[in-house]
């Protein structure tokens, strides 16, 4: 027994609660390991029956592959004309832009081809892709029973999806420019007022007058003072007539010009590209017993007569006629009897006797007598 009176355990009891501990932290370290499998899937069978029946509850359905005809019994009952083509022109709708113009844009194109009610039933869905085809692709079975019905729900769907460029403020920057006919000025307004919803006549007005270039027509409406739409776009039938008009007179007033410049140089052009070419002065040549050429040569020589003044010049050897040689000129390209010129020189020295040797049957033939050229 111990000093204090608290009796100390024997060594046989301390080895039991030892024994005791070791086996309480293995029971700890198994149900900890159990634990941490269940959390990666090693569950119960229990568990993992309600598991799989929580995910077939969160697993979507499969998606239909095929879709309802929304159209009633009437429309599909119609029989297409087996002529009957469908305009290849308008670009399908994909969500995005106002539906309104779509469907306009769509009824204009088939109305043009004679289409009635069931046709453009039946032809609206090839004029969609993307998220309007898949809006069509979700409609009720036998929902639509007129083209109305299917506008109405089409547009009410994607209203949403109007883009308006322009507000009312835009109209008032349309300006017709200085050269810019009324016509041209119209139109631009008018394409630029298809795009501003519910625009007000009065505010459509306000802003085609003001953006009239100051001149006679400007000062006319500023007078007459037209209160509506029609009574403006009267006034504008009649100036573009006039404005049409004009531009035909001048249109015909330049043509004749245009024509006699054309004339004109081509007459200009033909006279340019003609090469000049002397005229024989005598009616009849003397016939010489020797080559042109080489009396050329000899009169050269024998000083009657002198040279060009510039006979003889440095020619470009790329261009030299070799084969056409000129004694009187003493260059390349042309031949001595191809020139008129020396040929007249020849015959005017021969008609004075001063060419008698080289002329059959003349008796002077003495040498060469110095000429008297006036």
């Amino acid at each position: 027994m111990a000093d204090n009176g608290i009796q100390q355990p024997t060594q046989a009891e301390l080895l039991a609660q030892i024994s005791e501990l070791q086996a309480e932290v293995r029971r700890i370290a198994e149900l900890s390991s159990n634990n941490r499998t269940t959390k990666h899937g090693g569950e119960d069978p229990k568990s993992s029956n309600q598991n799989d029946t929580e995910s077939q509850k969160l697993t979507p359905p499969k998606e239909k592959l095929t879709i309802d005809n929304p159209f009633s019994e009437d429309i599909m009952k119609f029989q297409m004309p087996k002529n009957f083509v469908l305009p290849t022109a308008l670009e399908p709708y994909k969500g995005f832009g106002d539906p309104r113009v779509h469907i306009r844009k769509f009824q204009s194109m088939m109305f043009f081809n004679g289409a009635s009610e069931p046709i453009l039933c039946r032809a609206f869905p090839t004029y969609l892709d993307g998220s309007a085809l898949l809006w069509f692709s979700k409609l009720s079975a036998g929902l639509i029973s007129s083209f109305e019905e299917l506008a109405r729900s089409f547009i009410d769907y994607f209203t949403a999806s109007r883009i308006y460029v322009h507000g009312t403020d835009y109209l008032s920057t349309i300006k017709q420019g200085q050269h810019e006919s009324l016509k041209d000025y119209m139109t631009q307004f008018a394409e630029a007022t298809m795009e501003i919803p519910d625009l007000s006549p009065k505010v459509h007005l306000h802003a085609l007058k003001s953006g009239l270039r100051p001149g006679k027509f400007q000062e006319t409406i500023t007078v007459s003072k037209p209160k509506t739409l029609d009574e403006f776009q009267e006034k504008a039938a009649g100036q573009m007539e006039i404005e049409e008009l004009r531009e035909a007179r001048k249109t015909d007033k330049q043509q004749p010009r245009r024509e006699e410049e054309k004339t004109f140089r081509s007459q200009s052009s033909k006279e340019l590209k003609k090469p000049f070419k002397l005229n024989p002065k005598f009616d009849n040549y003397t016939q010489f017993n020797t080559k042109r050429e080489d009396i050329i040569k000899e009169i050269l020589h024998a000083k009657m007569i002198k040279p060009p003044n510039r006979a003889g010049n440095y020619q470009d050897q790329r261009f030299v006629d070799r084969p056409n040689h000129c004694a009187f000129h003493q260059k390349f390209g042309h031949t001595t009897d191809d020139y008129v010129a020396a040929k007249d020189l020849l015959e005017r020295l021969a008609r004075q006797g001063l060419l008698d040797k080289y002329v059959d049957g003349r008796k002077n033939r003495g040498g060469i007598k110095t000429p008297e050229i006036n």
